[in-house]
């Protein structure tokens, strides 16, 4: 039986989305529930699953193509999957280029052997043009294959550093999974090379400016000493991590309880505007900036006023594996009250944090610096960070911007007040 492959239903606030990675090709055995294509929206990467075992028999939407909510992508046909050719299996280019090019049957690109490991025959031919060992590449593919994407995603393993997943500045709620494609060196003494920026790209570039022409932003700066909270997490870190099953006591959860009480003081800093209103919420939804391969996704702790330290480390360590694994959902994402970021963890000293739309500030934590610091007449070296409040000027006096932050920093030095709330 040929059933249709839907794109997801979109929400409302997702006009269209692009057909991001083909797992399966025409022809190729597919298990019920197993992953066959990813569509990438404005705030996510959306999975599509087999409906059933079968194949793919007619892919409509290549990879980089638009698609609509609910739109058809493919025919499947349930069942055992039979050969297909090449010639009448692929209509997208970029699905084409994985068959074989003398047009063999599909049941000849099983798995090759490269060394002692399978390698399908995209991954084999990466794996030789790169002079890589195969053995070293870690397989995803069914039965231990080697697939293209794994090799893609060892080639990029090698040429950057690890992937941070720490909150960083200039929060944008994209995410996309897929690893960037390789780019082939350029040549010539004045090279050049265009691509089309892609929908993540798009997506962050309009938010910043979007952000920057519709708000009336300032940035108010102060500075804390860390001292206390370094002292308090030294001391309790390991019976921190033994109470609470192996969740680390790290300096974000502090800085979340020190804005949930910090924005019970100054409500309009919590609030957001809409058209000519003000939107006045009473409760501290905080969103954590968090950097992934492909750009930054603002996930949000909802009713963080009530999470307690290890709660809100927890949940901050599963978003940023979901993160990394492309496993955000639009709900993970939406909404939020007040953001913080951290630029520190790239090393930055100092910076402008964007608003993340419509919320009304934005704080933005950096990087703690030994510095002289004059304490009761006498220089004294202290562990300081820099902190910076972006706001809007619409909704939020300088005044206003001013006293959050320096309660902020008063919660801070003193970790006591946070218990307390005084």
């Amino acid at each position: 039986m040929t059933i249709e492959i839907k794109a997801p239903s979109f929400p409302e606030s997702i006009a269209e989305g692009t057909v991001a990675t083909w797992y399966k090709k025409p022809g190729e055995a597919v298990q019920r529930d197993e992953l066959i294509v990813d569509i990438e929206t404005d705030k996510v990467v959306l999975e599509v699953v087999a409906p059933a075992n079968g194949q793919i028999t007619k892919v409509l939407k290549g990879e980089g193509d638009i698609v609509l909510s609910s739109e058809v992508v493919a025919e499947f046909a349930t069942g055992d999957a039979t050969v297909v050719t090449a010639e009448s299996a692929p209509v997208s280019e970029n699905v084409a280029e994985e068959e074989n090019v003398d047009n063999e049957p599909a049941e000849e690109l099983e798995p090759e052997v490269s060394g002692d490991c399978f390698a399908s025959p995209a991954a084999r031919k990466l794996i030789e043009e790169n002079a890589l060992d195969a053995c070293a590449i870690t397989a995803t593919g069914k039965g231990g294959r080697v697939t293209k994407e794994d090799v893609i995603n060892h080639m990029k393993r090698q040429q950057a550093p690890a992937p941070v997943t720490a909150p960083v500045s200039s929060p944008v709620s994209t995410v996309s999974k897929m690893p960037p494609a390789a780019v082939a060196p350029m040549t010539g003494d004045r090279p050049e090379k265009r691509v089309p920026m892609t929908r993540l790209r798009s997506t962050i570039a309009k938010r910043l400016v979007e952000a920057q022409q519709n708000a009336a932003m300032l940035t108010t700066y102060n500075e804390v000493n860390m001292q206390p909270i370094m002292a308090l997490r030294n001391r309790y870190k390991e019976d921190f991590a033994k109470r609470h099953d192996g969740v680390k006591l790290g300096f974000m959860s502090f800085f979340v309880k020190a804005a949930t009480e910090a924005l019970k003081r100054f409500p309009g800093v919590n609030a957001s505007i809409d058209g000519n209103d003000i939107v006045y919420h009473g409760f501290q939804d905080i969103g954590v900036a968090v950097s992934t391969e492909r750009g930054l996704v603002v996930p949000v702790l909802r009713n963080a006023e009530h999470m307690g330290l290890a709660e809100i480390e927890s949940s901050i360590n599963t978003y940023g594996a979901k993160a990394r694994e492309g496993k955000l959902a639009i709900e993970d994402m939406t909404g939020g009250t007040f953001t913080i970021s951290n630029g520190g963890v790239f090393g930055s000293m100092m910076s402008t944090p964007i608003l993340n739309p419509p919320q009304t500030a934005i704080l933005g934590m950096h990087k703690i610096q030994d510095r002289p610091m004059a304490v009761d007449g006498q220089v004294v070296i202290l562990p300081m960070m820099y902190l910076a409040v972006s706001y809007d000027h619409r909704m939020i006096d300088g005044r206003e911007a001013v006293q959050f932050l320096v309660a902020i920093k008063e919660l801070l030095e003193d970790p006591a007040r946070i218990l307390l709330q005084v």
